[in-house]
Order: C-alpha cells, then structure tokens, then sequence
C-alpha cells in the first residue's frame, strides 16, 4: 500500500494483509510497539540499530508574532521528538528514488 498519508490504521491494514493475522492481533501488535517506543523516548535519547536515532527536544517558552495580524503571543514549553535516519536507511532510500 503506497501512499502519501500513512496513519496508524492504514498500518494495522497492511499488517493483516501481509502476514494474515487478524486485525485485532496486528491493532495489539502496532500500540505495542508504539508504546514502546513511546516510552523509550521519554527517557530521552533512544537509538533503534539500522533504523535511526529518536531524541527527546525540550523547546523553552518563546514569544511568538502572527504574521498577519502582528498580534504576538506566547508559546508554551514543550518537548517534541528528532529523527536521524541511520546510514543504512538512507541508503536505502537513495537506491529507490
């Protein structure tokens, strides 16, 4: 299945077409994986071999400006999650496209 937009339950859909399980044992295989993974992250630094490298950034506060209307504003703490491809990934990707 190729597609541009990919959610979780257009995975859970390949899974049970390619490996023939029912949908409800590949749904428990995909939220278990992404809790995982999940909770791995939060420790912050979490390296998957041959996949890539998932980190943790801790954005500060900041003021922030509507470009259209100038208002500015402030934008709240929060973390969000960086991805580095690893080598092999990227190789990969390069003998596709």
């Amino acid at each position: 299945m190729l597609k541009k937009k990919f959610n979780k339950d257009d995975i859970i859909k390949d899974l049970t077409l390619k490996t023939g399980y029912p949908r409800n044992f590949a749904k428990k295989i995909i939220n278990d994986i992404f809790q995982i993974l999940s909770s791995n992250i939060k420790l912050d630094n979490f390296l998957l071999k041959n996949i890539g490298n998932f980190k943790l950034i801790k954005k500060k506060e900041r003021m922030g400006r509507n470009p259209k209307t100038k208002v500015e504003f402030i934008i709240s703490s929060r973390k969000t999650i960086s991805f580095t491809p690893s080598k092999k990934i990227l190789e990969n990707l390069s003998k596709i496209i």
